[in-house]
């Protein structure tokens, strides 16, 4: 309702990696039981949205001459991506992601996280994505969008909201930061797959895991959970939402969710993410365990 109503007050940047479902309609299944038209596939946006490919949010680089993927991009090229969007300095944003999946909200938490560490400061992100906006009865568009070149500039990065290796480390050894792993459990207990640019099994020494599925709830529109039972959630698995914290995950894209929940939904202005997650710590070589801490 509120975004209905301030539309034409903000930018809305649509995030997704499926960039030709911006111009598709809808699919519905009717069904058998009731006759009515249930959403199965989001198709379209919402009038007036930019798209964001976020295939071309992260990037690789070279850190302490190790090449390491999908992580914050250069400033510049960050800036100019924005641009191409149609973003400007001074604007309001709305983060808006197809709201289909877990995985589409944290798309949303990450292009959040990203430019607020670029200096944006003035953002949201719809709650249930387009989907919500869907089956709140809100008008869809499938018309192609090809917004002008903005031009919204890069500010200094902020170093309070990300993590290094060096800094994940001191967390160990000193163990007055709180890790969490954004992971499933499988993948967290070392039991089941690893992603193939992760390089070991288990977790980082001391890491609470607080799984993905925890942040949306799992069907379609994936809203994320409420402050309160999030809480609840975390204080059950023994995390503590108001102390000093890095969230990780394989890339830095799940662990953005928990993150933007412990963040900016909760207030704890201390937490950081560790861009490079597991993806970086095993491509250094860095110990991993099974143990689950107590």
């Amino acid at each position: 309702d509120w975004l209905a109503k301030n539309k034409d007050k903000v930018v809305i940047l649509d995030i997704r990696k499926d960039v030709k479902s911006f111009t598709k309609k809808p699919t519905y299944k009717k069904d058998k039981k009731t006759g009515k038209h249930k959403l199965v596939k989001v198709g379209g946006h919402i009038p007036g949205a930019h798209l964001v490919n976020y295939k071309k949010v992260r990037a690789s680089k070279k850190i302490d001459g190790k090449k390491v993927t999908r992580v914050v991009p250069p400033k510049k090229d960050f800036e100019a991506l924005m641009q191409s969007v149609g973003l400007n300095k001074g604007d309001s944003v709305v983060i808006v992601s197809k709201g289909e999946s877990n995985g589409d909200m944290t798309m949303a938490t990450r292009l959040y996280w990203q430019l607020k560490y670029f200096g944006q400061k003035d953002m949201a992100i719809l709650n249930g994505g387009t989907a919500q906006w869907i089956l709140d009865d809100m008008k869809i568009s499938s018309k192609a969008a090809k917004p002008k070149k903005g031009n919204w500039v890069a500010i200094a990065e902020d170093k309070s909201i990300i993590a290094s290796s060096q800094d994940v480390a001191a967390a160990v050894k000193n163990k007055d930061t709180q890790l969490v792993d954004t992971r499933g459990v499988g993948l967290y207990m070392g039991t089941w797959y690893k992603s193939s640019y992760v390089y070991d099994i288990c977790h980082i020494e001391g890491a609470i895991i607080y799984p993905n599925e925890l942040i949306t709830k799992p069907k379609l529109p994936a809203r994320f959970i409420s402050q309160k039972d999030t809480r609840a959630l975390m204080d059950r698995l023994g995390i503590d939402t108001s102390r000093k914290s890095i969230t990780y995950c394989n890339s830095g894209h799940l662990a953005s969710g928990s993150w933007f929940l412990m963040s900016e939904v909760m207030g704890n202005k201390d937490v950081k993410l560790y861009d490079g997650s597991m993806h970086q710590w095993t491509l250094e070589k860095r110990p991993t365990t099974s143990i689950v801490p107590k």
